[in-house]
């Protein structure tokens, strides 16, 4: 595991920054600056420097799970037969190719690893379940299937 960089200083132009392009990303470096109280040239300073310190990781869509034929999110509590460092990166390693898997957490209580995936139908959320528990270490899955999503909120609170 690579150790976290210093966590840069944010003062409260960079919040602002920050704040502001985790709820629309695309809007323009005039516009950003516009909404910080600054002038362009700096606000970009301040972008980037929180993108070379990690802050801002990158930028993405937000896409539509269900409108692009992804029926069905759950959730997945994976227990393994072991902890030993080989067998928890090895379970990490293998889920990373899996392109259903959005989300791979490493838990504590209740199980090693927390997964968000998508499926197009139960078919396929049936063949995903039955690969990870055919998949070697894997001692105990648990599927959470979505009813419905009240709240999604990316990022971080202000």
């Amino acid at each position: 595991m690579k150790p976290h960089p210093e966590i840069p200083v944010l003062d409260a132009i960079d919040r602002r920054i920050l704040a502001e392009l985790q709820d629309d990303g695309r809007m323009t470096n005039v516009e950003l600056a516009h909404r910080a109280g600054i002038s362009a040239p700096p606000c970009l300073r301040r972008v980037r420097r929180l993108e070379e310190a990690g802050v801002i990781r990158g930028y993405h869509a937000d896409t539509d799970p269900q409108r692009l034929g992804w029926e069905i999110t759950f959730f997945v509590i994976v227990g393994l037969e072991s902890q030993k460092e080989a067998v928890l990166s090895g379970f990490e390693q293998m889920v990373a190719d899996w392109p259903e898997v959005r989300e791979c957490h490493m838990i504590r209580g209740g199980g090693d690893f927390l997964l968000k995936l998508v499926a197009r139908d139960t078919t396929h959320e049936n063949a995903l379940t039955q690969n990870l528990t055919g998949s070697v270490h894997v001692s105990r899955v648990q599927t959470l299937q979505t009813i419905r999503t009240s709240r999604y909120q990316t990022g971080v609170p202000f």
